[in-house]
């Protein structure tokens, strides 16, 4: 079984912990179910659904929770359906709904995924893998879309402050009969493409947004992030939390914004008003939490 540090654990169970009736929790996104299988853990009485789109994770996840049987259903489909669960029979309700947005571990670690700019694999990126794969890839992106779009995606989804030089770059690269086929391909040619002193000025590796903003694209992120909002404000009982877990701004906004409206339209309030960061123990212990916001938002009685 992998080793797998769930983000923000000690916050989530206390979010849980606060609700008057738990006994229905949905993890929207249940990666290697680190989270899932502590809240399994710290309320007995708790049933739980687990929603991913990734055959590994779910297998992974489900070797996790098996000691908690039969208190928990694995869900192999996009978060963006999470109101499909009313038409599940003996479904009343969600007292607790967790998404932790963040790319699992396993699709970071695992090269031949195309997640990672630090090791060399397929320009892959979705979150379905082998069999269960399909739509474009990102090597399939970035063969067929345009200096326009390029740049739009690098900018919006990736906030890169060079995303039409290094868009131009890739089509420049790809009219003189370049392929990026594989990560460290793409992330040779945007070294090539950004002077040597703006990438020591980027405090960072030059493709981490580039790579962010490809993943939400291939992935259509925000999308799913926005039905998955309003699903989760449909099935969430009276007297519940939604906890959203977000590790970049353009999530964190859609988050914040999503919540402010419920709360304008009196279903409910926000728990606490701004959002929670992870300690300094935390960032110390796991370095991935650094960037994580936790926002909650609680449905009136």
């Amino acid at each position: 079984m992998k080793e797998h540090f769930p983000v923000m654990l000690k916050e989530i169970l206390a979010a849980a912990g606060e609700v008057k009736e738990l006994r229905t929790a949905v993890d929207a996104t249940l990666g290697l179910g680190g989270h899932a299988s502590a809240l399994l853990e710290a309320f007995p009485q708790l049933f739980l659904y687990g929603f991913d789109r990734d055959a590994e994770a779910r297998e992974e996840a489900a070797a996790r929770l098996a000691k908690f049987s039969p208190r928990f259903e694995v869900i192999a489909d996009n978060f963006r359906n999470i109101a499909s669960l009313r038409e599940m029979e003996g479904f009343r309700g969600a007292d607790f709904i967790l998404f932790d947005l963040g790319v699992s571990n396993l699709q970071l670690t695992e090269a031949e995924r195309g997640f990672s700019f630090q090791n060399d694999g397929p320009l892959d990126m979705r979150m379905e893998h082998g069999s269960d794969a399909s739509g474009e890839s990102a090597a399939d992106l970035l063969k067929r879309a345009s200096l326009q779009e390029l740049t739009k995606i690098f900018r919006e989804y990736g906030e890169e402050r060079y995303a039409y030089e290094i868009a131009k770059g890739i089509v420049r690269d790809r009219e003189h009969g370049g392929e990026l086929n594989r990560t460290g391909e793409l992330v040779a040619l945007v070294r090539k493409i950004l002077p040597a002193p703006v990438q020591r000025r980027m405090g960072g590796h030059p493709a981490r947004k580039i790579f962010q903003a490809l993943r939400i694209a291939v992935n259509d992120e925000m999308d799913a992030l926005s039905e998955a909002l309003d699903g989760a404000a449909e099935i969430l009982s009276p007297g519940g939390a939604a906890a959203v877990i977000s590790y970049h701004s353009l999530e964190d906004r859609m988050v914040k914004l999503r919540f402010r409206k419920w709360k304008d339209e009196g279903k409910g309030e926000l728990r606490p008003r701004k959002a929670v960061i992870p300690s300094e123990d935390e960032i110390a212990n796991n370095y991935k939490s650094r960037s994580a916001k936790l926002r909650i938002f609680v449905k009136s009685e």
